[in-house]
């Protein structure tokens, strides 16, 4: 299953930032699995605690936090800053404020971050839609992609495939979320991270098959349509904020 912590940061460090969670709720819901470090926050020396970190951003005045997740060719919602779009690239996630951008690297004990600040570069304007426009979209390139991913018999290499698809007719949010999260919210964030182990699946394979490139290019341009509605999805749910 993906795992997107600059997601997990966004949601939770905006619910902080506005007032709708507490600072030792927010902490213990970021760094319950592993330790937290952010290197380059402004006027910091080294390593800081993510504890800190957030201290940090109130003081600079951030409001919220926004998930992007850049891919090649597409880096919308990625600020011009000097390394940034690479670092992103690279983690495939980044957690956007106004005054800097925070880039995870997961470890296995520890997560650590990299800042951007962004100095006189300003934010541009966030990319996500509304919640409902990316749940149609999310099911109208399921439809799309059904013949797609029956033919290439996922299900005979990757029997988990059949399950995954099963669940997405069935209610199961996402967790970890703020108790005030949308559930619509929760439900598209849990069927695109269902549909995302899919097209990992999907990308892998068969074993033993001769797969050419023009074959792989034409998976890959069949799926590419559900893998932008998966990852205008996570993005829609991890920003949405409560009214």
């Amino acid at each position: 299953m993906h795992d997107f912590p600059a997601g997990r940061l966004a949601v939770w460090a905006t619910a902080w930032l506005t007032g709708r969670s507490s600072y030792d709720e927010t902490l213990e819901a970021l760094t319950a699995e592993h330790a937290h470090l952010v290197t380059g926050m402004p006027g910091a020396v080294g390593a800081t605690p993510l504890g800190e970190a957030l201290t940090a951003l109130r003081v600079l005045g951030e409001q919220r936090l926004r998930l992007v997740l850049p891919v090649p060719g597409d880096v919308r919602g990625l600020p011009a800053v000097p390394g940034l779009a690479a670092a992103a690239l690279e983690a495939g996630q980044a957690a956007v404020g106004d005054r800097l951008v925070l880039v995870p690297r997961p470890g296995p004990e520890v997560v650590t971050w990299t800042a951007f600040p962004l100095g006189a570069a300003a934010a541009p304007p966030p990319v996500e839609g509304t919640l409902r426009a990316a749940s149609g979209a999310l099911d109208l390139a399921v439809t799309d992609a059904a013949r797609t991913l029956a033919g290439l018999d996922l299900a005979r290499w990757h029997p988990e495939v059949p399950a995954l698809l099963a669940d997405l007719a069935r209610p199961k949010p996402a967790p970890g979320l703020p108790f005030d999260h949308d559930p619509l919210a929760l439900s598209v964030l849990g069927r695109a991270q269902r549909l995302a182990a899919v097209l990992d699946l999907a990308a892998t394979d068969a074993p033993g098959a001769a797969v050419n490139q023009a074959q792989i290019a034409a998976r890959d341009s069949a799926l590419r349509p559900l893998s932008d509605a998966v990852r205008e999805a996570i993005t829609a749910a991890y920003n949405d904020v409560p009214r």
